[in-house]
C-alpha cells in the first residue's frame, strides 16, 4: 500500500506537487509577507493649510511615532487624495487653516484624517496612532496654557490637562504582531484547503490507475482506506510542523497544552478527509470535485471568527462556518493558545467535529454505488 502510493507520487507530477511541494512553498511564501511582523512607518501625507509654528510640531508628533513616517507634504487636498487614491500613501491628515490662531483663542480647530478602510490593518494602525498623537498634542497645549497663567506647578498642570489617564493593554499579543494574529489563521485555513485538495487528487489519480482491479466492486470502502491512509500522518506532521514554527522556533506564547491542539488536528484531518472524499464521490472527477472544494473551504479565514468576530455573522455565513472543520479546530487553538484553559474546557469544541460522522455515513452509503458500479461498467465495456 505505502510502496503503491510513493509510485504514483513519483509519476506524477502534479499529484507531488499538491502533496509535497506546494504546502512548503505557500508557508514560506506566507513567511516571506509578513515576516516584518510589526507596523513601522507606514508613509502618510499632510496638507498644512496653517504653515504655523503648532502645525509643524503636530506634524514633527505624527512623524515621530513608530507606526506612521510623513513622507509627502502636499499644497492641496485634491493632491493628497489622488496619491491615497493610488496607494502611494495609507493617509493623509488635512491641518486647517488659522489652527494656531484658534488654539490660542480656545477654539477647538477640526484636524482631519482620511484613510482608505479597505485596508483592515493599515487602517486601524493609522486610526489609532493618529488618536494617541492628538491626545498628547492636546494634553501639552492646554499644560502649556495653564503654566503661561502662573496658577499651578508643572505636576498640578498636567493633572489638569489630563484629568484621566488611560493604560491599554492588548491581553494575547503585547507587541501588536501582526505576523502573530494573521499567520496563526492563515495557515490553518490553507493547511485545510490543501488536505480536502490532496485526497481528492490522490483519489482521482489512484482510482484512475486501479479502476479495473476487480475490488473496487467487491470492497471499494477498503481500497479508499488503501489510497488515503499512506497520506494521514503527512497531514499530521504538517500541522505538528507549524505548531513547532509558531510556539518553539519563533516563541510565539502558548498558555495551553500542545497534547490538545494535535489531538483536535486529527479529528480536522479527519474531517477534511472525509469532506475531499464525499466531492470525490459526488462527481467522480477530479476538476469538479476540486471546484467543489475551492467554493466549500475558500471562505475558510475570512469565516473562522479571527478578523471579524462570529457572532456578527449573518445566518449563511454562520452556516457555512459550522460546517468548515477548521472553523472548530481555531476556537480550540484559540481557547488553548491564547486564554489558556484546561483541556476540558475545550473538549465540548473539539467533540463538535464529531458532527462529520454524518458525512462519512454518505461516504459509506455512496461508495459502494458510484465506486463498485462504475468499476463494473468499465469491465463490461472491456468485454
Amino acid at each position: 500500500m505505502w510502496k503503491q502510493q510513493w509510485q504514483l507520487i513519483r509519476h506524477h507530477k502534479w499529484l507531488q506537487w499538491s502533496i509535497i511541494w506546494l504546502p512548503l512553498l505557500l508557508a514560506a511564501f506566507l513567511w516571506w509577507i509578513f515576516s516584518a511582523a510589526i507596523v513601522r512607518d507606514l508613509p502618510i501625507g499632510v496638507v498644512d493649510l496653517s504653515h504655523s509654528s503648532l502645525s509643524r510640531t503636530l506634524i514633527r508628533d505624527i512623524d515621530a511615532t513608530s507606526t506612521l513616517a510623513v513622507t509627502r507634504h502636499y499644497a492641496s487636498i485634491d493632491e493628497a487624495s489622488t496619491d491615497l487614491v493610488k496607494s502611494e500613501i495609507y493617509a493623509y491628515i488635512v491641518i486647517p487653516y488659522h489652527f494656531s490662531r484658534d488654539i490660542t483663542l480656545g477654539h477647538q480647530p477640526a484636524v482631519t484624517t482620511f484613510y482608505n478602510s479597505q485596508y483592515i490593518l493599515t487602517g486601524r494602525l493609522v486610526n489609532s496612532a493618529v488618536a494617541a498623537v492628538q491626545a498628547s498634542f492636546n494634553a501639552k497645549v492646554d499644560l502649556v496654557k495653564t503654566l503661561s497663567r502662573g496658577q499651578q506647578t508643572a505636576l498640578g498642570a498636567l493633572a489638569n490637562a489630563v484629568p484621566i489617564q488611560t493604560q491599554m493593554t492588548p491581553l494575547f499579543n503585547l507587541n501588536m504582531n501582526y505576523a502573530q494574529f494573521l499567520l496563526s489563521g492563515i495557515i490553518p485555513a490553507l493547511w485545510q484547503i490543501i488536505i480536502v485538495a490532496s485526497v481528492i487528487m490522490v483519489l482521482a489519480t489512484y482510482h484512475e490507475h486501479t479502476k479495473q482491479d476487480s475490488q473496487w466492486q467487491q470492497t471499494p470502502l477498503i481500497q479508499l482506506l488503501k489510497a488515503l491512509v499512506p497520506y494521514l500522518p503527512w497531514f499530521g506532521l504538517q500541522g505538528m510542523a507549524y505548531l513547532y514554527w509558531f510556539y518553539y522556533a519563533l516563541d510565539w506564547p502558548n498558555h495551553g497544552h500542545v497534547i490538545m491542539l494535535i489531538a483536535a488536528q486529527w479529528l480536522t484531518i479527519a474531517a477534511c478527509v472525509v469532506m475531499g472524499t464525499l466531492f470525490y464521490l459526488i462527481t467522480l472527477d477530479a476538476a469538479r470535485s476540486l471546484s467543489f472544494a475551492a467554493a466549500y473551504t475558500a471562505p475558510s479565514f475570512a469565516f473562522m471568527g479571527v478578523t471579524f468576530p462570529a457572532t456578527n455573522m449573518g445566518t449563511l455565513a454562520t452556516l457555512w462556518r459550522d460546517i468548515l472543520p477548521i472553523s472548530h479546530y481555531i476556537e480550540v487553538q484559540v481557547q488553548q493558545v491564547n486564554y489558556g484553559l484546561s483541556s476540558w474546557h475545550s473538549l465540548p469544541t473539539l467533540l463538535s467535529l464529531l458532527w462529520y460522522l454524518i458525512p462519512l455515513v454518505l461516504v459509506c452509503w455512496l461508495a459502494p454505488k458510484r465506486l463498485g458500479s462504475n468499476s463494473s461498467e468499465t469491465e463490461e465495456i472491456q468485454c
